[in-house]
């Protein structure tokens, strides 16, 4: 008797290697996975801008990480609130610092360092939050974090399948180029925009779903199986928004049965036990 519906995912057709070099970028979805697989002693870059949840921010970051171009002085991604403090419209509050300098050493630094990745990763994993997208009302240029600002200072938009698909071809053959061996997954978040009303969530998870099949490109259904063969609330967390560590793990598992061979899994196994065990010697400690 089956008592779920189960996403038939199947295998791929390439493996990820024990110790694959593998850049995760996107929604706080993307630190869950990544978290496992440093934990599984991957070399894993994960977020390293921070959280990103449109098409059009994470296309931007990695396009500006290809190019190297630092950000300057005079940079209108730069802000500054009304505390001093400094931020980047592009950025997560990470980087904020009272000195602007500093904030441009961090992000310049990063930048950098995911360009380099970039260049010798053997897969980039892209998970996509939402359709909705913020612009800065003076300038209209898009923001991927609005720091708390005052909400009159942004436009509220949503993307197209079309406007997604179109930016996002272009950017995997910018990377093809610098790097012809790198395997790109795409997913879509299980976790919901409750701030934008359920419907325009499932509208923005549709636009995203939609964009991702007109580019024909790896797809890993992190949502479905969210969605369908979790869709009880006991995988979810208190917030009744967000996975639970248990539907995290079986994501996680199903994830592995997709893109890793038994050697691999064995590898990251013996690992992650080894981080538990150097986690429970910490706490007793």
């Amino acid at each position: 008797m089956e008592l779920m519906t189960h996403i038939d995912i199947p295998a791929s057709d390439w493996k990820m290697k024990p110790k694959a070099q593998v850049l995760l970028v996107g929604s706080c979805f993307t630190d869950e996975v990544g978290e496992k697989m440093v934990r599984g002693g991957m070399e894993a870059m994960v977020n390293p801008f921070g959280t990103l949840y449109n098409p059009a921010s994470i296309a931007a970051s990695l396009l500006r990480s290809i190019s190297e171009r630092d950000y300057t002085e005079d940079s209108t991604e730069l802000v500054q609130g009304n505390d001093g403090t400094w931020h980047s419209w592009m950025h997560h509050s990470r980087f904020s610092s009272k000195s602007k300098t500093e904030l441009l050493d961090a992000i310049n630094e990063t930048m950098h360092k995911v360009g380099s990745f970039l260049r010798e990763a053997d897969v980039l994993v892209i998970t996509l939050g939402t359709a909705i997208i913020y612009r800065q009302k003076e300038t209209g240029m898009l923001v991927a974090n609005c720091h708390k600002m005052p909400d009159a200072m942004f436009v509220r938009e949503r993307m197209t399948a079309y406007d997604i698909a179109d930016q996002w071809l272009m950017l995997l053959q910018l990377l093809e180029s610098v790097n012809p061996r790198l395997k790109v997954i795409f997913t879509v978040s299980p976790i919901r925009h409750k701030r934008d009303g359920m419907h325009i969530n499932q509208i923005s998870k549709g636009i995203l779903l939609q964009a991702l099949d007109e580019m024909a490109v790896e797809y890993f259904p992190a949502y479905e199986i969210m969605l369908d063969e979790l869709r009880d609330y006991r995988f979810y967390a208190d917030d009744m928004i967000h996975p639970s560590e248990l539907a995290v793990e079986y994501i996680w598992q199903r994830f592995q049965d997709t893109y890793f061979d038994n050697k691999t899994k064995d590898a990251v196994a013996k690992a992650t036990k080894e981080w538990q065990r150097h986690q429970h010697r910490t706490i007793i400690q």
